[in-house]
């Protein structure tokens, strides 16, 4: 057997873990109970518990599983874009756009965000979840730091900027656009905030 291959428990957990992510993202984790998912997944109760102690640790793996989810998707983009360009401010608009066009050739509108939902509910949550949340978004802030930072260097901005925000900036962008995706139920309006995004960076460092 590969060394790759998921056991059955392993298969177990993360379909538990679809069928709460979708629940929790559609209407909120204390409107979705333990019932519901132990019923959609075919299991027992105590096959539930095997995996996930309670409701507190099952909102922990899916957080993990979201931040583990977007750090592949953003970290490969942006990983991809340096090695296509050596420039930084060259590398950073490249991966913008791959990260608009990922966006936008999503079958349906983004399903939601874990982050936003952990965030709106907060005190549902005990401090280890919320903390887990936080430096989630720190990660991202130091990934695209990573590029700012060395963008200034080279390219003295138009206007004053700080870029710990500037980088937050893309963060709110992509949050904003899941949300007006959503509302419209068309997955380009996210793809469109994002290249707005990446207009305003090449218009502050770079000009027309």
């Amino acid at each position: 057997m590969s060394a790759t291959t998921k056991s059955k428990g392993e298969m177990t957990r993360d379909r538990i873990l679809e069928i709460a992510e979708s629940a929790v993202l559609a209407k909120g984790f204390s409107n979705t109970s333990i019932d519901e998912i132990i019923a959609e997944a075919e299991l027992t109760k105590s096959g539930f518990f095997y995996h996930f102690r309670d409701k507190t640790e099952l909102a922990r793996a899916l957080l993990s599983r979201s931040f583990e989810q977007d750090d592949i998707i953003l970290g490969g983009i942006f990983e991809r874009a340096r090695e296509l360009s050596d420039d930084p401010l060259h590398a950073f608009l490249v991966g913008l756009r791959m990260l608009a066009e990922t966006m936008g050739n999503m079958d349906k509108a983004h399903p939601g965000c874990m982050v936003a939902t952990v965030t709106y509910h907060d005190k549902q949550f005990n401090d280890d979840i919320r903390t887990m949340n936080r430096n989630g978004m720190v990660r991202w802030r130091a990934l695209f730091l990573s590029f700012l930072v060395e963008i200034v260097q080279t390219y003295p901005p138009r206007a004053d900027v700080d870029v710990d925000a500037l980088a937050d900036m893309l963060s709110v962008t992509v949050e904003g656009g899941i949300i007006l995706s959503k509302v419209f139920d068309d997955p380009k309006v996210l793809a469109d905030q994002i290249m707005q995004y990446r207009t305003f960076i090449r218009l502050l460092f770079q000009g027309n």
